[in-house]
């Protein structure tokens, strides 16, 4: 494990990571680091963390030659940088562990599981995998990562073209955060076949057409948002869609049916008193969601507070 965030790392990456054979866990976010994506670490057959969020990275996402395109990755976080052009499809195509769902017996991620590097020691001991995701100022901090935990952040870039089909394929993931970049296009039907998915935000793009009806299959979906964008034609309903509020679909004036209508039909002042104590309810829902299912804590500011 290589855990080096919130530093001052200046310059670029280097290349002799890519001899940490046994590495699985690799976090530089929040440093100074400037350099075009990391590709070579794609021959690190174990790494299964990567968080490079909050730095300097620039340029397109371009695919290694190598046949070993981080074919063990649960989770990638690339938010809060530079990259451009393409969303980066065919490593996609590539990252199988995220095919994967194995719900049986779940393990928690930690640095000496089947190696024991320090059994000279305690042969028991095990140091937990954390790490720290921000979204929309929130501070989500996970203190220990289930295994079958899979995410991709791609937020805060300037990503463009459409969402392919093949994230669809992905159905291990449970986050999936693509917002505040230049999409274009629909949203893909195809990512109904995330059973798994619980976070999902699309918002701040430039999506069009209408909301795919498979999205309603999500029934563990408990954070979603799609606002800021051009979207078209009635809300579908059903299932986790009739728990999200207005903010999960504004800035899409094309949109209509509930819950935007119910605004428009309770009138100005009590619709607005009314989407704050909804507002309020469903994000004290999710707080308690996020902190049951995954053992974290939410603050805004430097403050966190921890649960061990």
């Amino acid at each position: 494990m290589i855990k080096l965030g919130q530093n001052n790392f200046k310059g670029k990456l280097p290349r002799s990571l890519a001899n940490c054979r046994m590495l699985e866990f690799l976090d530089l976010g929040n440093n100074h680091i400037r350099d075009t994506f990391p590709y070579w670490l794609g021959t690190l057959l174990r790494l299964k963390i990567l968080i490079l969020h909050f730095n300097k990275f620039y340029g397109a996402i371009n695919v290694s030659v190598s046949n070993s395109l981080f074919p063990n990755l649960h989770i990638v976080d690339l938010s809060h940088n530079g990259f451009v052009g393409l969303l980066p499809t065919k490593y996609f195509n590539m990252w199988s562990a995220m095919e994967n769902v194995d719900e049986e017996n779940p393990k928690y991620w930690d640095a000496f599981d089947n190696h024991h590097l320090m059994n000279f020691y305690d042969p028991d001991y095990t140091y937990p995998y954390s790490m720290t995701i921000i979204n929309k100022g929130e501070k989500l901090e996970y203190v220990k990562i289930l295994e079958i935990f899979s995410a991709i952040d791609l937020s805060c870039n300037k990503f463009e073209g459409e969402i392919a089909d093949v994230v669809g394929s992905l159905k291990g993931l449970r986050l999936l955060n693509l917002s505040n970049n230049i999409l274009v296009g629909p949203i893909p039907p195809a990512l109904g076949n995330l059973k798994n998915l619980e976070a999902l935000d699309l918002s701040q793009n430039k999506l069009t057409g209408s909301i795919p009806t498979q999205l309603t299959q999500l029934n563990f979906l408990e954070v979603f948002n799609i606002s800021h964008n051009h979207l078209t034609g009635p809300i579908p309903n059903g299932q986790q869609f009739d728990t999200f509020d207005n903010s999960s679909f504004d800035g899409n004036s094309g949109l209509c049916g509930l819950p935007l209508s119910r605004k428009l039909a309770l009138g100005y002042g009590c619709g607005f008193l009314v989407g704050v104590v909804i507002g309020n309810i469903v994000f004290a829902r999710t707080r308690e969601w996020l902190m049951r299912t995954y053992r974290i804590t939410l603050s805004r500011g430097r403050r966190m507070r921890r649960i061990q």
